[in-house]
């Protein structure tokens, strides 16, 4: 008797044993689920067939395109830029990803289609950590997100406030010096990234929730369970590439980890704000400039001057989001300016004798000073070029369908903006692999969004809006470190003899240099010392 497909069994007779019923349920649920999911499937991809799509890398089952992201995205997305065009469309696992990599196409996006693109695609660790999104850098864009952001312009970023809050940097950066100055009577080097990192979160965590992040004797608890919080949000999460194996992220302990951190961070968010409640019922001098944004929130939820009820969960997320925006950010950009600035010993030269001439015999850096610095704001800006902080922005998403470059792009799209290859793109700049700071002496071109091959902060409604609070921090930053020091590499090296700093990259929550970087400080000798 010739063996018969138990598939066409169940057609054939109606089941009578166990194993019939089996089989027979078997094949229920193929035709309930299966063939639906496949008609829906094959209507997409018919509809897909009729849109003018940017052109594709080859991809692979499933994982899409996700092989060739490689360590450093923001390199391998320029490789394949070069092949397939500056618009890009990728599969990365269940979700279409647009990668934008010139700034003809950049320019496009924002000044023709900016609202719908001023979205942002949800992530697992982003949802938890700012209670549901209800921050400034990834909530979806509407009402909420509008009086978030005009609140944190108004009140922490805006160029009063940032002036206000230069007794912050000023305390912060004497306490680095004072740090760096006591290594000098060894002669041994100091590990330059550790201390850039501790006073780039110092200066944000006093500026927003007026204590440090660094204890006196080591590591703050604020300081420590932020930086577990960076990189939770950039740990791989099957959730954000396929949503139907988010059970794998539990399986594998990273929700655990994000609920921990984001539970221990909260209890201290919690008791910030209580004792900034507590110190708002005492005779405090609420007129003081010297004010920082815990208080601002509360004073302003006080006075009913809010266009919206900030919850306590809200005022939360808002506060991670300035710290998270505003730590790594600025001691990256400073890490890598002293890294080419060592690298370069006629540009290290130039910028010191440039401060030094400046300040001459005083002992203490103003704003005033600051901004006689040019040749530092070129250093600053060669940097962001050549080192942007976050290389592809943070991701924006299309609320509908958009034509752009003559392509149709579906909605839910999520849009990757390559700064880094932009910024780097030899039609745009010359000799665009070379740290030269000279390329913007007399040259208007800037960082704020409006010249769009020099766009680190991004452009357009989703921009940073911390520009001026980051950029001051760095700027007086490298100021001092430039003015109070001479710099070397270990071990007899430096830039007499020509040796080079390692310039790998390592990719995260920003890119940062693979190898911490170790110098050698010298007291400089001015009378002021």
């Amino acid at each position: 008797m010739a063996l018969q497909s138990p598939w066409k069994q169940c057609w054939s007779e109606p089941p009578t044993t166990v194993d019939q019923l089996l089989e027979y349920n078997t094949l229920f649920l193929f035709l309930l689920f299966v063939i639906p999911l496949a008609i829906l499937l094959l209507k997409h991809l018919l509809k897909l067939e009729k849109l003018n799509l940017p052109p594709s890398p080859p991809k692979l089952p499933i994982i899409g395109n996700l092989h060739q992201l490689g360590t450093l995205p923001h390199r391998s997305l320029r490789a394949l830029s070069h092949k397939y065009g500056p618009l890009m469309l990728l599969r990365l696992g269940s979700s279409s990803t647009l990668v934008v990599s010139s700034a003809e196409m950049a320019r496009e996006m924002v000044k023709t289609h900016d609202i719908v693109l001023s979205n942002r695609p949800k992530t697992t660790a982003a949802n938890i950590f700012f209670n549901g999104c209800r921050d400034v850098a990834f909530a979806p864009y509407g009402e909420y997100w509008r009086h978030a952001k005009k609140i944190c312009v108004v009140e922490l970023l805006s160029i009063k406030r940032v002036q206000s809050f230069q007794y912050v940097r000023e305390e912060e950066v004497e306490n680095l010096i004072n740090k760096i100055r006591l290594s000098c009577f060894d002669g041994g080097s100091v590990d330059l990234t550790v201390m850039l990192q501790a006073v780039s979160n110092n200066i944000v965590s006093r500026c927003v929730l007026g204590k440090k992040a660094e204890e006196e004797n080591g590591p703050g608890k604020f300081g420590e369970l932020s930086r577990r919080a960076m990189v939770l949000m950039t740990t791989f999460c099957f959730g954000d590439v396929f949503p139907c194996l988010r059970w794998l992220d539990v399986v594998t302990g990273l929700i655990g980890r994000i609920n921990a951190t984001f539970k221990a961070m909260d209890a201290l968010f919690d008791r910030v704000i209580e004792e900034h409640r507590i110190s708002h019922c005492d005779d405090v001098d609420h007129s003081s400039d010297k004010k920082d944004f815990v208080h601002i929130l509360l004073q302003l939820q006080k006075d009913g001057m809010l266009e919206m009820d900030l919850t306590q969960n809200d005022i939360k997320a808002i506060l991670l989001d300035m710290f998270v925006g505003g730590t790594d950010t600025t001691s990256t950009t400073l890490e890598w300016a002293m890294a080419e600035i060592i690298n370069h010993p006629n540009i290290m030269k130039k910028a010191q004798e440039e401060v030094r001439s400046v300040v001459k015999n005083k002992f203490k850096i103003d704003m005033n000073d600051i901004n006689e610095m040019h040749y530092l704001k070129c250093v600053i800006k060669e940097t962001l070029r050549l080192h942007a902080p976050v290389p592809l922005l943070v991701p924006r998403e299309t609320s509908t369908i958009i034509k752009l470059g003559g392509y149709d792009i579906p909605a839910k799209t999520q849009v990757l903006v390559n700064a880094w290859a932009i910024q780097r793109d030899p039609k745009l700049w010359e000799r665009p692999e070379e740290f030269i700071p000279e390329r913007y002496v007399n040259n208007p071109v800037d960082y704020k969004g409006l010249d769009f091959h020099l766009i680190p902060f991004g452009a357009g409604r989703r921009s940073c809006p911390g520009i001026s609070f980051g950029v001051a921090a760095v700027e007086y930053v490298l100021a001092n470190i430039l003015y109070w020091f001479d710099w070397k590499l270990p071990a007899g090296g430096g830039a007499i003899h020509h040796e080079k700093l390692d310039m790998n990259e390592v990719y995260g929550l920003t890119v940062v240099k693979k190898f911490p970087l170790r110098l050698v400080p010298t007291l400089y000798n001015s009378p002021s010392n």
